[in-house]
């Protein structure tokens, strides 16, 4: 499944003809899934507003080819049952909710969180464990725990920690739906129990996502190894130290000939140092030819 991005237009507001094509463009690469107004969607920079039209959009776009997803974490537990709800009423078929952040939570209250989102609003929920930027981990223990919500039938599970992954699987994975990090732990995390993941590489590297789950499924080794070396590349160039990972997937974007404008500020786009290093990274990965590759920065 794909992680959507929230295109801006040169004035900084919701390029909503991009987002449908965005959508579009993405089906056509054999996505089966979109969460909307996630991370990669910059939820955090988003008004409520934005996000119910952002959940219309893509309800309206996909028309039930693929199941959507909204991202309706908020801090507080009423702001997400709210948006949650909001989310089913337009045809949403399941929300992602991560822990809320900046106040830090005992496994308790985090629980009592998604308890109370389940009892408030009957849609499937994804549970979304990315401790880098939210305070709030979901431990192995607390996703346990969580499996018992009857609501809760899934985990994106985005520590990028092998260990806290196996455990998780461990523990869950004949309960809920796991959503890994299939891009860096490969066959190993199908093996364990994984169901998928929820990504971003569809944005700028076309199908290949999608042929890299395939591969996967079918055991092919030559294909999977590589597609697994061109995908670790991309993960390494998204997560280089002293740079944003939202700002640089628009900055990828941009370099392949998809652009969906730049990041909302406080994230400033990529300046001509860093496309230059990526578009010179691009070239050797082969997904760039040189005369585009030169004409960057």
């Amino acid at each position: 499944m794909s992680a959507i991005v929230t295109p801006f237009d040169s004035h900084g507001a919701i390029d909503e003809a991009n987002f449908r094509r965005q959508l579009e463009s993405q089906l056509g690469d054999g996505v089966s899934g979109f969460v909307v107004c996630g991370c990669t969607g910059e939820f955090w920079s988003l008004t409520r507003a934005e996000r119910l039209r952002l959940f219309e959009l893509a309800v309206t776009t996909v028309a039930g080819r693929v199941p959507v997803i909204a991202g309706t974490s908020a801090v507080r537990t009423s702001d997400t049952i709210e948006l949650t709800a909001a989310a089913k009423a337009v045809g949403c078929d399941g929300a992602m909710v991560m822990p809320p952040n900046f106040v830090k939570l005992p496994p308790g209250d985090i629980l009592a969180h998604f308890r109370a989102v389940s009892d408030a609003v009957r849609l499937p929920l994804m549970a979304y464990n990315i401790p880098s930027t939210n305070i709030n981990p979901l431990t192995p223990e607390i996703v346990d725990a969580l499996a018992d919500i009857d609501t809760v039938v899934a985990i994106k599970e985005s520590s990028f920690d092998f260990r806290n992954f196996a455990r998780t699987a461990t523990l869950v994975r004949d309960r809920l739906r796991i959503f890994g990090p299939i891009s860096q732990f490969g066959p190993t995390a199908i093996m364990l129990g994984a169901s998928g993941s929820v990504g971003v590489a569809h944005h700028f590297w076309g199908s290949n996502p999608t042929q890299q789950y395939q591969a996967l499924v079918r055991g092919d080794t030559p294909e999977i190894m590589r597609l697994q070396r061109i995908s670790e590349s991309l993960s390494e160039l998204l997560n280089a130290p002293g740079r944003n990972m939202y700002a640089t997937i628009k900055g990828m974007m941009r370099l392949v000939g998809n652009p969906a404008g730049n990041p909302r500020e406080p994230l400033r786009p990529l300046g001509p140092d860093d496309m230059a290093l990526i578009a010179a990274a691009f070239t050797r990965l082969g997904l760039l030819a040189g005369s585009a590759a030169a004409a960057v920065g």
